[in-house]
């Protein structure tokens, strides 16, 4: 394949989509991971200090820095690959099927990805706006003073301060929810892509696939619920 058909080709844009997705699959694992320290206030009663801490590490470390850029460009070429495959699908199938067989030829979230996706990205839009922005450009952020000396963003404080909006809860879950629903198809999809086809490898694919699916979208939803409903201050 050659590189120009790598981003016009169908296959070229489904080995695109396959990359990207597992690229993004393993920051969801470094966020929730990130996300999770908010709970050791349950613990030890830190008002949020480890959190902060992990958020000040990923912000001021060049190397993540870095990785971040790369981040926003695999999040912008999977968005619009998967957009352009969505449009191409819906170009090929003008004539509908006389019979509707719906979840017998597949299921219904592995034809509603560009739903889904969409979904994300009004989330994700709404989430850049409240942590991200404040964070890294406008500092518009109240301080915090951690126990090594260190002054940093109370990103803790702010997410405090936000989720006591029920409609933001509300907004952040759903997102989980569509998250979810597209990690079920992606994850496995994406190995696919790559030409992971031996059945013993597809199987175990497949129930990692399903637990991911099912376990990070919950880490990150159980965030707006415990910080509104007051399980952690």
């Amino acid at each position: 394949m050659k590189w120009s058909e790598l981003f016009t080709s169908s296959v070229g844009k489904k080995l695109i989509m396959a990359l990207t997705g597992l690229f993004l699959i393993t920051f969801l694992i470094v966020h929730a991971g990130i996300n999770a320290c908010i709970w050791a206030d349950v613990v030890n009663d830190d008002n949020g200090e480890m959190f902060n801490k992990a958020a000040h590490f990923m912000g001021s470390t060049v190397l993540i820095r870095i990785m971040e850029v790369g981040l926003f460009a695999g999040l912008l070429l999977h968005i619009v690959q998967g957009f352009m495959l969505e449009f191409k699908n819906r170009s090929t199938r003008k004539n509908k099927y006389a019979v509707n067989y719906a979840n017998k030829g597949s299921k219904w979230y592995s034809r509603s990805m560009g739903l889904l996706g969409t979904l994300l990205l009004l989330f994700l839009v709404l989430h850049i706006s409240h942590f991200w922005v404040p964070s890294r450009i406008t500092h518009d952020m109240e301080e915090a003073f951690l126990s090594n000396g260190v002054v940093t963003h109370n990103l803790y404080k702010k997410m405090i301060d936000i989720f006591q909006e029920p409609w933001v809860v509300a907004v952040y879950v759903l997102g989980c929810i569509s998250l979810a629903w597209h990690l079920l198809h992606g994850f496995q999809s994406a190995f696919r892509t790559l030409g992971v086809s031996n059945s013993r490898y597809v199987a175990l694919i497949n129930t990692v696939g399903v637990g991911f699916s099912i376990i990070v979208p919950l880490v990150f939803a159980l965030m707006p619920i415990s910080m509104h409903f007051g399980w952690v201050n």
